[in-house]
């Protein structure tokens, strides 16, 4: 003899708004991907025009010369370090949220770039790549004869 448990999908749309709820207590009252002292996720803006992607990482309080970018394939890959300072041993903090360690972002690219003439800016913490699309990716514009 089998017992039959009656599904009641209130109480599924309950638990998955539970779960949502938790998801976004979680996102905003935490520090993104904070695992220690270290992060991993810097923010990231990309978007494409008819001739380029874009990609804006914000990187405050780091050094150009502190972040590599490679691009393999369709896969942009942004990472670096930045070092802890050292503070006074006396200090008692109470709150400590300043980022240091090792960063790493990978990103998949939306269309095939030229990576070899790729652009890189830092400023006000902010590093913009710009990846030039390749030709045969660009939009293609076909003139119409009339007669």
């Amino acid at each position: 003899m089998s017992n039959l448990i009656r599904w009641e999908p209130a109480r599924e749309m309950m638990t998955l708004r539970e779960a949502m709820d938790r998801l976004f207590d979680d996102a905003f009252t935490r520090p993104l991907s904070l695992a220690g002292n270290t992060w991993s996720v810097p923010a990231v803006d990309m978007f494409q025009t008819d001739n380029e992607v874009v990609v804006k990482v914000a990187l405050p309080g780091i050094k150009a010369e502190e972040v590599q970018i490679n691009v393999t394939g369709e896969v942009l890959t942004i990472k670096g370090e930045v070092k802890q300072k050292e503070e006074a041993k006396e200090k008692a903090y109470h709150i400590r949220e300043q980022r240091w360690g090792a960063f790493e972002r990978a990103l998949v690219l939306p269309t095939e770039v030229v990576a070899d003439k790729a652009k890189a800016d830092f400023e006000n913490g902010i590093l913009t790549i710009t990846l030039p699309k390749a030709e045969e990716v660009k939009p293609k514009s076909i003139t119409i004869k009339t007669k």
